[in-house]
């Protein structure tokens, strides 16, 4: 019997129709379901209500039901535990996702037959170093940035590869992505698009004050280090592009290859340039 968890972003406004129908199908093909607490209540199934974290102890696989952001957050709150996570896509764009909720039928019917393959996708890990202290380290599965606030002047940062010093971009910031991250704010700001099954770390300079500074692609093997400084004290770090730690001058970036994955479900036969010519609404042909 497949054992197959359901959580969803309470606010679309749809998530509470499509992780009821979900749950039917589930059910009425014999599969035992667990639900996020928050949805367990909602649709009146206390019993099957697990908190997030401990949803690898209970599912074989986690079925979120969301835009992108739902599905980054739900990845960075697991990760170590390895449990593939299928993206049902109520959002916007949905690169991440590889359901619709007008195909939960053929979804359902899918998973529960294994018709699907299993993507392992680098996730990246941040340290915050102050002082020569270090504050936090954070895991992300698209982007670590650093950025200017909205209405203040430009940062520099100081990038090295490993112990060699690679430039100073003089601008908004920098975005350090991974292959999946690459489609999203690295895409906006003239990154290159990375097939995921391209462990890399790319280096996207947010609207640099140079003619010359270019995106740069890195051996995920490295450590980048990025020093910070600006006559403001408005700069933030941002992990995800969902949540954040103000900076100050001085301080000291790291990133490298975070020793997680984020195991995503992937309908067999599908493929990341269709994904993309489909999100980018026919843009390529």
């Amino acid at each position: 019997m497949k054992r197959i968890g359901i959580t969803a972003n309470r606010g679309k406004a749809e998530a509470r129709i499509v992780a009821r129908e979900l749950l039917h199908l589930l059910e009425a093909k014999g599969a035992q379901v667990v639900l996020d607490e928050s949805m367990a209540h909602i649709l009146g199934r206390p019993e099957l209500a697990c908190p997030v974290h401990q949803f690898h102890e209970r599912a074989e696989l986690l079925c979120v039901l969301g835009g992108d952001g739902t599905l980054l957050g739900i990845a960075r709150q697991l990760a170590g535990h390895a449990l593939p996570i299928l993206g049902i896509n109520l959002g916007t764009l949905g690169f991440l996702s590889e359901a619709e909720p007008d195909n939960l039928q053929v979804a359902a019917e899918s998973l529960l037959s294994g018709a699907y393959d299993v993507e392992r996708r680098m996730m990246l890990e941040a340290t915050l170093y102050r002082q020569g202290k270090a504050l936090a380290t954070y895991t992300a599965m698209n982007d670590i940035g650093i950025a200017k606030g909205s209405f203040c002047r430009i940062i520099q940062c100081a990038v090295y590869l490993d112990e060699h010093y690679v430039a100073t971009f003089n601008g908004d910031g920098v975005i350090i992505s991974s292959p999946t991250g690459s489609t999203a704010y690295s895409l906006s700001a003239g990154g290159p698009i990375v097939a995921p099954n391209v462990e890399v770390l790319l280096l996207t300079p947010v609207a640099p004050h140079s003619l010359t500074a270019r995106p740069m692609v890195f051996s995920a093997d490295q450590v980048i280090r990025v020093e910070v400084d600006a006559v403001h004290r408005e700069m933030g770090l941002s992990i995800d592009g969902q949540f954040g730690y103000r900076l100050e001058g001085g301080d000291v970036i790291c990133v490298k290859r975070s020793p997680h994955v984020t195991p995503l479900i992937k309908w067999k036969g599908s493929s990341f340039f269709e994904v993309i010519r489909s999100k980018l609404q026919g843009e390529w042909e």
